[in-house]
């Protein structure tokens, strides 16, 4: 099973406020582990212009009004770009199942800082990331359901909407899910 380019939808009692409501983008899925970004947790003080302000990049308008999430609790200091496949970076690009690609260079904040990146684009600090059998085990526990991701999911519904979307995309009613998990 490749979890690549699949959503993960935190289940309630996950256990770990980082993750709570969440829901993750697969970048990469391996048996060596699993990398991805917290879609749904903007940050409350970060603006793309703070950002583009400390790497001395002048942005145009909408750029620099663009929102940082929390990509997740993993090197939080570092950036990474969520975005549409019509981008890709002449330094490296990661092309992620179902359209979507994610750039963690510098290229990609100055051509987005000059209205010249990529069509669609969330910006991340940190991401998410899970050793050889973690992510599994999480799963196993009742901690992650899987769901299709998609671009309008992605890219258009509002953060706080996204997680109960992202049920809602696998006919679950997120009153019904209960924290407890069991085996029949």
């Amino acid at each position: 099973m490749d979890l690549t380019g699949k959503l993960l939808v935190a289940m309630p009692g996950m256990g770990d406020p980082r993750f709570e409501h969440s829901v993750v983008l697969l970048c990469a899925y391996s048996d060596k582990g699993a990398m991805g970004l917290i879609l749904n947790k903007p940050s409350p003080d970060i603006r793309m212009s703070d950002v583009l302000d400390q790497l001395e990049i002048t942005p145009v308008e909408d750029a620099a009004a663009m929102v940082v999430h929390f990509g997740g609790p993993v090197e939080t200091g570092r950036g990474f770009v969520l975005h549409s496949q019509d981008y890709q970076s002449h330094l490296h690009t990661l092309l992620v199942t179902g359209g979507f690609a994610m750039t963690a260079t510098m290229d990609i904040l100055e051509e987005i800082a000059r209205g010249q990146g990529p069509e669609r684009a969330l910006m991340m600090l940190g991401y998410a990331g899970w050793g050889p059998g973690q992510l599994e085990s999480e799963i196993a526990r009742n901690g992650w359901l899987t769901a299709d991701a998609s671009r309008a999911l992605v890219f258009d519904t509002p953060a706080r909407a996204k997680w109960t979307a992202a049920l809602e995309s696998l006919g679950v009613d997120p009153v019904l899910l209960s924290a407890d998990a069991g085996r029949a």
